[in-house]
């Protein structure tokens, strides 16, 4: 438990110390963000705020991650190196979507083809490895079954072991795209997506340290053990994320001084898809990220419902927080009341994650 409580710790240091200097050097060089036209008008005062602040993000997860290692005197683990690969990659491809957003001064990056592309390439190197490298027991990081607060008995491998790798590559990146593109959708509001990572993350803090109690083969597992492999090691760098998170909110809070930009949050999307899929929790990372979720619902029917429609719109805008500040919501109020949506839709996974334990005993 020091481990992460030292990672988040020095996450939060480094977030909030790094930060503003960041600030500093992005306002000197001019890198601002540039804001879409068709938003609400409130967001044009916004225009030219630094942005790329995932940089910071993803540093201090890094270094509040392998603190936390050093700490203990252990080396990382398989998992951690995963999932901290697939955030640093999404991070770069998120980071080459900023740069071109503000040498061309334009609020649109990297054409969708190269920017699937770059995820990708990311995903798909991930998922293979995943079912790599397994432990003395046989456990890999990642698994071909579906899985929810656990495996499930719906395992791609039925088809057998080739087919199993290609369906699993398929849904692990059907995942990384979903998840990111979740975390850019909420990132429209200052402190929105940061505050809803803190939360996120700091509830898979509890479940990774739940998981490593009760992993299998441990003398402390109970009569319904986990099978995952490196559930100690989640933990730290969930903690690290949050940490790292919850430093940078407090410059990214209302007003904003730094945005994190699609550095930030494909990083972030990409941490939430590999925590919850090495965790083996992946359908309970949709409960437990409900806010993310229900962000990305709204943009999903505002467009279907246009099609559909002949162009009416379900919403004033999508997603969904633009569609209440068009209803005259400020936006410090929109946040914190999406942050207690967040709170209870984690509340809500973890509950379910701890019940289905205390049901089998």
């Amino acid at each position: 438990m020091k481990a992460v409580i030292f990672a988040a710790g020095l996450g939060v240091l480094v977030s909030l110390l790094v930060t503003p200097v960041l600030i500093r050097y992005l306002t000197r060089r001019q890198f601002g963000q540039f804001i879409r036209q068709d938003g609400p008008a409130s967001h044009h005062v916004k225009r030219g705020t630094p942005t790329m602040g995932g940089i910071v993000i993803i540093l201090a997860t890094v270094l509040g991650w392998l603190g936390g290692n050093v700490l203990v005197g252990r080396g990382p683990s398989v998992s951690s190196l995963l999932v901290v690969f697939l955030m640093v990659g999404l991070g770069v491809v998120g980071f080459l979507d900023d740069s071109i957003k503000i040498s061309r001064e334009r609020s649109l990056g990297l054409k969708a083809r190269w920017k699937f592309l770059g995820q990708g390439v990311v995903g798909i190197t991930f998922g293979i490895l995943a079912l790599q490298f397994p432990d003395a027991n046989g456990v890999t990081p990642g698994s071909t079954a579906i899985s929810f607060l656990r495996d499930t008995k719906l395992d791609l491998a039925i088809w057998g072991p080739t087919v199993a790798l290609v369906l699993f590559v398929v849904w692990s990146n059907f995942l990384i795209t979903a998840w990111s593109n979740a975390v850019n959708l909420t990132d429209g509001l200052d402190g929105l997506a940061s505050g809803t990572a803190v939360i996120f993350f700091g509830a898979y803090v509890l479940i990774l340290i739940w998981q490593l109690n009760q992993k299998c083969g441990e003398p402390t597992a109970g009569s319904l053990c986990y099978e995952v492999r490196d559930p100690w090691d989640l933990g730290i760098l969930a903690g690290a994320v949050a940490g790292a998170s919850l430093g940078f909110l407090w410059w990214n809070t209302s007003p904003a001084k730094i945005f994190m930009g699609d550095t930030g949050s494909l990083a972030l999307g990409g941490a939430i898809a590999g925590v919850t899929i090495l965790s083996r929790t992946e359908v309970l990372g949709v409960v437990v990220g409900g806010l993310f979720v229900l962000v990305v619902a709204s943009s999903v029917l505002q467009i279907g419902w246009f099609k559909v429609s002949r162009g009416r719109r379900l919403f004033k805008m999508a997603p969904l927080h633009h569609h209440f500040e068009l209803m005259g919501w400020g936006e410090v109020t929109i946040v914190t009341r999406f942050w207690i949506i967040a709170a209870m839709f984690t509340g809500l996974g973890v509950g379910i994650f701890y019940a289905e334990w205390v049901a089998s005993q």
